[in-house]
């Protein structure tokens, strides 16, 4: 059964640094458009970044934009997410998202099929 497996997260002072992980467990990894959202407690579920499946193209929220990069490695069926300049409001937990559909709206969470379990980001101020 195919999944999605999300690391990397923890605490960290805000101004700091962290790179998120997100494993694929089957090799159809490089037919996906891979994304990143974040849910923090009471709100609901946001688009943070997204990536081709030729890495041609990177998308990025507003927030997160010249402080976070989305990269990926189809060899070893990962993408990453690293977090600089850390801000307490980036406070949530952050999940990876595989979508087998180019024509869908990437931006948005109808725009995947397969999600990770997701993993706890907490910056301190």
């Amino acid at each position: 059964q195919e999944e999605l497996v999300e690391s990397g997260g923890g605490l960290v002072q805000a101004g700091g640094s962290l790179r998120l992980s997100c494993v694929d467990s089957v090799r159809t990894f490089r037919n996906y458009i891979m994304g990143w959202f974040r849910q923090a407690p009471g709100k609901e579920r946001e688009f943070v970044a997204s990536v081709t499946v030729d890495s041609a193209s990177k998308y990025y929220s507003d927030p997160v934009k010249g402080r976070f990069t989305i990269s990926r490695e189809n060899g070893k069926n990962t993408v990453y997410l690293q977090m600089n300049s850390l801000k307490p409001e980036d406070t949530a937990v952050y999940y990876c998202a595989a979508g087998t559909n180019p024509t869908r709206n990437t931006n948005v969470r109808d725009g995947y099929d397969l999600w990770g379990q997701g993993t706890q980001v907490t910056v301190s101020s």
